[in-house]
């Protein structure tokens, strides 16, 4: 018949069970700590390792590109009631633009009676429409009919204030490469509603990134 007596190593064994058992529940810290000794010892030496590497091989982030501002006041040339082109008067003021890799050009002009935009830069009978059609939009009073209130320096007045509400006073246009990014047929137009001439201030402002 087989023996029912335990050997020795069954017994150690159970003794070994039992100490895991006892220390388990009376000392749970004790026993996390001494699981996770091995791990902590493993990451340990996985941090050295790889600090231990040659500088070359350890990439370093590139720095991010640096927005510049510029801020530049020039005028337009003195002129009467119309639309005219300007890119080229712009771009003959503004050489500093050829300096940025990318960015915003905006433009604005400091008048009440005056107006930017973008539009038409190949048929000039384009402008000429446009500047009959506001006169429409906003006609001057006449002698027993008097449209507006205020004409303080003359019939042209009001409706010069008119006309450059509904156009604007500015225009954006994005830079790149050093060259305003306007489509093929997009040019800078300045409307003058006075009808005598004007000298008019333009204030540009370029945000962007300038070319390494």
């Amino acid at each position: 018949m087989p023996s029912s007596i335990a050997t020795p190593s069954s017994q150690n064994l159970w003794t070994l069970a039992l100490f895991f058992l006892l220390l388990i529940a009376l000392f749970p810290d004790l026993f996390h700590y001494l699981w996770v000794l091995p791990f902590a010892c493993l990451n340990h030496w996985g941090q050295a390792t790889q600090s231990s590497k040659p500088k070359s091989d350890i990439v370093t982030p590139q720095q991010p590109a640096t927005t510049m501002w510029f801020q530049k006041q020039f005028t337009l040339p003195p002129r009467s009631r119309g639309s005219y082109l300007v890119t080229s008067e712009v771009m003959e003021a503004l050489p500093e633009i050829g300096q940025y890799k990318v960015g915003l050009l905006n433009l604005f002009v400091q008048h009440t009676s005056c107006a930017l935009s973008l539009n038409e830069n190949w048929d000039e009978d384009v402008r000429a429409d446009m500047s009959d059609a506001l006169d429409r939009i906003a006609p001057e009073s006449t002698k027993g009919n008097e449209l507006y209130r205020h004409s303080a320096e003359g019939r042209d007045d009001m409706p010069a204030h008119i006309k450059s509400a509904l156009i604007g006073t500015s225009v954006t246009i994005p830079i790149k490469d050093g060259k305003l990014a306007t489509g093929t047929w997009q040019g800078i137009w300045y409307l003058e509603f006075r009808a005598s001439r004007h000298t008019r201030r333009v204030m540009a402002t370029i945000q962007g990134e300038k070319a390494a």
